[in-house]
């Protein structure tokens, strides 16, 4: 595809918008620990990222359980939510979703981020008015089923082909290949550069100059 020609550019959220990666993994480093449990590894934590968080304690804690699920994202976001509002949007971001949006390109969102989750940062960061659609984690299957793409097509008209995702982590990615829509990966997020390289993408990106480039919207700072 032409990439000045995509009908939706739909960013991930954490890790790709905002730089909460290394908060959300040691949010659950603190709430794993609270619970009983040995402190996993940061880096384990950090590529869970994206995906349910009953998912992503049962992958980095031997000893979680289903059931305790409700403890183990209290203790969580009694940690977290204290230090969110520290968490900045990344380097020209903004920018270019103001840019973008003034050129009559259509954005959205897919994010693991819970519904309230998603209208906190929303309400702090000032940003939702560029996102015409948007699908979190309570709403859908989670990455990397396809399901969250065919949302967003089904509430914009949009097909899921002439689509582009933008995101942090190899469950953005999966999510892209299984939906057939072309990804851009940056790397300032959840994975490891070699992580997303393995995965098919258009470009894979340190920074927003990169990304604008990947997208092909250049002409957007002419």
């Amino acid at each position: 595809m032409n990439q000045a020609s995509y009908g939706l550019y739909v960013f991930d959220w954490d890790g790709t918008v905002m730089d909460t990666t290394g908060l959300i993994a040691r949010g659950m480093q603190y709430a794993c620990s609270v619970m009983g449990g040995d402190r996993p590894d940061l880096n384990a934590c950090r590529e869970t990222i994206g995906l349910p968080f009953a998912e992503s304690f049962a992958r980095v804690s031997p000893n979680f359980r289903y059931e305790k699920l409700d403890a183990y994202l209290e203790a969580y976001r009694s940690w977290y939510l204290q230090r969110e509002a520290k968490v900045e949007v990344v380097e020209g971001l903004e920018d270019l979703f103001e840019r973008m949006t003034q050129a009559g390109l259509r954005l959205a969102v897919a994010t693991g981020k819970s519904r309230a989750g998603l209208i906190r940062v929303f309400e702090r960061t000032g940003l939702a008015h560029y996102f015409e659609a948007t699908v979190t984690a309570d709403e859908s299957f989670p990455k990397p089923n396809p399901a969250m793409l065919e949302k967003l097509s089904d509430e914009t008209g949009v097909d899921v082909r002439d689509m582009v995702m933008i995101g942090d982590s190899i469950h953005d990615l999966q999510l892209a290949q299984n939906a057939r829509c072309d990804a851009v990966a940056v790397l300032w997020g959840a994975a490891r550069r070699e992580e997303l390289e393995a995965l098919a993408a258009v470009d894979y990106v340190s920074d927003a100059r990169g990304l604008v480039k990947a997208l092909g919207l250049e002409r957007l700072y002419a």
